[in-house]
């Protein structure tokens, strides 16, 4: 199956939704896109796609209908995508590099029109671009080592057929491939027909790491797969009680936020999994005992404008 989830511009769940695993994402975007326009009455629209998600035709769909889009663009495969990578131009900064861990990544963008029809815009981050070139280094060097040794050292190794080329008799590691991936090194390209600016346009498209953060935590924190069911029924209702807990996730995650806790999700199950009550009979009288809070249970209760019971009180 396919789940996509809807978010508001502050990354709160809206709904979840659901379709057959054999469904193609360029073929379900307009669709859904249409269905959620009639189900919310939203008037303007601008669609956020990484690379994968838009094809030619879906693209042209979209520009018939007039909506706004900010795509990202395959580099490496379009012609005219190489060829914005290439030309020059001052970057703008958006964000300058910061020490502190907490400030957000380097970034500068410059915006680049192709026959003035279609507007570019191109991200750069030094500090991505500084570890593309460390791995590529490293990839190299591992794969000179490795042609070293004969051609058979480099059987079933993907990562090496990109920077190879056919050399007589052996195989040689190719010189112009390396020089051209280093063009790209922490770079990214978008297109969009918006008329806001290119930091504007950058920082849109980098709020997809909120969509990012969600299926993440539906995999792993909450534990949505694996499904034993298999009845539609059955499986709606399962990615609901998961769509359910992530609502009530981010809820608790915004209300220990406006308090400036940060606390480790990990820490926050465990601590309330251990906060139990037991019933407790003493001289004919029945009352219910309350565990000690502990860790960073308090403080969640706390967050939530909700008061412990009594550590004992009479049933």
């Amino acid at each position: 199956m396919v789940v996509g989830m809807v978010l508001d511009g502050n990354g709160n769940p809206m709904c979840s939704e659901l379709w057959p695993g054999n469904t193609a994402d360029v073929k379900s975007l307009v669709p859904i896109v249409e269905r959620l326009q009639s189900r919310f009455g939203i008037r303007s629209i601008c669609i956020v796609a990484d690379r994968g998600m838009i094809s030619a035709e879906t693209l042209k769909e979209v520009e018939l209908r007039k909506w706004s889009y900010i795509l990202g663009v395959r580099m490496r495969s379009s012609t005219e995508a190489k060829a914005v990578v290439a030309r020059g131009g001052r970057y703008a900064e958006v964000h300058p590099k910061s020490k502190n861990r907490n400030d957000p990544s380097p970034l500068k963008v410059k915006e680049v029109w192709v026959e003035d029809a279609r507007r570019y815009v191109v991200c750069l981050n030094k500090d991505q671009a500084t570890r593309d070139r460390h791995d590529r280094e490293a990839m190299v060097a591992s794969l000179r080592d490795a042609l070293s040794k004969g051609d058979k050292s480099l059987v079933g190794n993907k990562g090496y057929r990109k920077y190879l080329r056919a050399g007589g008799k052996q195989f040689a590691v190719d010189e112009d491939k390396i020089q051209e991936e280093a063009r790209y090194d922490g770079k990214w390209v978008l297109t969009t027909n918006m008329d806001i600016s290119p930091a504007e346009v950058a920082l849109k498209y980098k709020q997809l790491w909120m969509v990012e953060d969600v299926f993440r935590s539906m995999k792993s924190l909450l534990d949505t797969r694996p499904i034993y069911h298999k009845c539609d029924e059955t499986i709606r209702g399962h990615v609901f009680c998961s769509f359910l807990a992530l609502l009530l996730r981010k809820e608790l995650e915004d209300r220990l936020a406006r308090k400036q806790w940060k606390l480790e999700w990990a820490d926050v199950i465990r601590d309330l999994d251990n906060l139990v009550e037991m019933e407790v009979a003493i001289s004919g009288n029945s009352y219910v005992f309350r565990g000690q809070t502990s860790g960073v249970a308090g403080k969640v209760f706390q967050a939530c404008g909700v008061a412990l019971p009594p550590t004992l009180r009479a049933c």
